[in-house]
């Protein structure tokens, strides 16, 4: 692994700790990233119950977040942020890797 790593904002460490707390049997939010998606690549977002032995575990506060050694590669650098504006409510990640994205904020190419 590379000194970058993964953040999380406070918002997505509040909105995280929140719909884990809403789930007790869910132990963290699963990170992924899948080809596919307008732009060759997509997030992928699931709460998951236990962590895999090489998951890069990302803790704040009460929040959990895994991500994979593989989605790991795509996603050094990056931060995972929830907005709540007039669109809606989403995680984004804000990926310093990605030289395209889409509109829907999935989506990315590298």
């Amino acid at each position: 692994m590379t000194d970058k790593s993964v953040t999380i904002s406070d918002a997505a460490a509040r909105r995280i700790a929140s719909i884990l707390n809403s789930s007790p049997e869910k132990q963290a939010l699963r990170v992924s990233v899948e080809g596919g998606g307008c732009s060759g690549f997509s997030y992928k977002f699931d709460l998951v119950e236990d962590q895999q032995d090489d998951d890069l575990v990302l803790q704040r506060d009460s929040a959990k977040v895994l991500i994979d050694q593989l989605s790991l590669v795509y996603m050094d650098g990056s931060e995972i942020d929830f907005v709540d504006n007039l669109l809606g409510q989403s995680f984004q990640i804000r990926n310093p890797n990605a030289v395209a994205s889409c509109g829907c904020g999935t989506s990315f190419s590298i």
